[in-house]
């Protein structure tokens, strides 16, 4: 098999190592649990973009570099930033979500309020989806909104929205059309989160940090301009957005500089009269690891091979973000064994590495194996689509005459 991609593409990919070599000292140290991008990384996401190197085939008006479609730039873009170890542009839910979702769905005008302060990170967005009902079913959502002069008025409730209290905006899912099937009566609307009658309530998890949130919503007046797609259209548009959500939690190059960072780990971390990567059973555990990186690397270049043709994807895809995500959280528990004694210091010891990034990371991956379709969704998904296998069964409601008859005789047997 020739990976080669020819020498019209190893003058791009000297350009980009000339960047990298240039202006590398100019990169952000990384974000790390930070909601909103620092000054530097919000400086370093405008050079990137000015030179292509991000947002490239976004429209020059919509605030992109402008260039032809071009995946194997793309990849070599990718590749070379990993090699370098210096980070790529943003990512985050408007970044990798919201853009790529209202470029394919939404209107001229919400195309140039909305993508080009986004891209450059000076708006961040979160996401109003899972409801304390509505989680791997999203479209059992309640979250209503009425028309009242010419606005939506939206009362409900969302849980597990991360960046809530950060965000300026958030793409929403709520029910418009109450006598629809359940799938058929949401919208997507956007809207600012300094709203009046929106409250935030942060959410603590086990990494000692409230990265989500509860987020209320009463009597909340939204233009009713402010909707991508049409009413009753947001099923359609939401999995738009989650199938960007989980290329972004299935990226193949952030697994490769975690891998490479925990090399990096055990080379230096000691572990008795030697370093970790001197541990024989360590040692196994990375060479599986990486083997298992490589696999979801030339995963991404069969779907890049894929695209090239014009395909879907098909098996190759489905299988990113089940992969990806769990193959995350294997390297973070890794390094922390690598640590040995030292890897359950966290939140402020002083022996801490690397300020307690890979305990976080570890416990952090977890909501990321649910978030987008927990791994038991994805199984499915891969069942039912992948390999066409039968859909799972639902188990068949009585009918409401019928369960009353067998609650009545329950309780006749308990009195009795």
């Amino acid at each position: 098999m020739d990976l080669d991609y020819g020498p019209q593409y190893d003058v791009f990919r000297e350009e980009v190592r000339q960047f990298l070599q240039t202006h590398g000292h100019r990169a952000p140290d990384g974000q790390g649990r930070a909601a909103r991008p620092s000054p530097e990384a919000v400086e370093w996401q405008q050079l990137l973009i000015l030179h292509g190197y991000t947002a490239r085939t976004i429209p020059k008006e919509y605030g992109g570099y402008g260039a032809e479609p071009d995946i194997l730039k793309s990849r070599i873009i990718a590749e070379e930033f990993s090699r370098a170890g210096i980070p790529a542009g943003l990512a985050n839910q408007g970044i990798s979500m919201l853009v790529p979702t209202l470029l394919e769905l939404g209107t001229e005008a919400q195309k140039r309020q909305w993508i080009e302060p986004t891209l450059n990170g000076e708006i961040v967005w979160c996401q109003g989806y899972s409801e304390p009902g509505a989680g791997s079913d999203l479209a059992a959502l309640k979250t209503s909104a009425r028309v009242e002069n010419g606005d939506f008025v939206i009362n409900g409730q969302k849980i597990w929205t991360s960046t809530a209290k950060q965000a300026d905006m958030i793409f929403c899912l709520v029910r418009t059309e109450p006598d629809a099937p359940k799938h058929g009566g949401i919208s997507y609307l956007i809207f600012s989160m300094d709203t009046p009658g929106i409250e935030v309530r942060p959410l603590k998890t086990m990494t000692g940090h409230a990265e989500f949130n509860e987020t209320f919503f009463t009597d909340l007046r939204v233009p009713l301009d402010q909707i991508v797609g049409q009413r009753g259209q947001g099923w359609y548009v939401a999995n738009a957005t989650l199938g960007h959500e989980r290329g972004m939690l299935g990226d193949p190059d952030a697994l490769e500089n975690r891998l490479q960072a925990l090399v990096r780990l055990m080379q230096k971390e000691r572990i008795g009269q030697g370093c970790a990567m001197d541990n024989a059973v360590l040692r196994d555990r990375l060479v599986a690891l990486q083997a298992e990186v490589a696999a979801m690397k030339f995963n991404g270049m069969r779907i890049l091979s894929n695209s090239l043709r014009g395909d879907a994807g098909g098996m190759a895809k489905l299988v990113v973000k089940l992969q990806s995500c769990e193959l995350a959280h294997q390297i973070s528990a890794l390094a922390i064994d690598a640590m040995g004694e030292m890897g359950i210091l966290y939140h402020g010891s002083e022996r801490e590495r690397e300020d307690g990034a890979w305990q976080w990371n570890y416990m952090f991956q977890l909501g990321l194996i649910i978030g987008g379709g927990t791994a038991q969704i994805q199984k499915n998904i891969i069942a039912e689509r992948g390999l066409e296998m039968p859909r799972e069964p639902k188990f068949a409601t009585p009918p409401a005459a019928e369960q009353a008859t067998a609650v009545a005789s329950g309780q006749n047997k308990g009195a009795a």
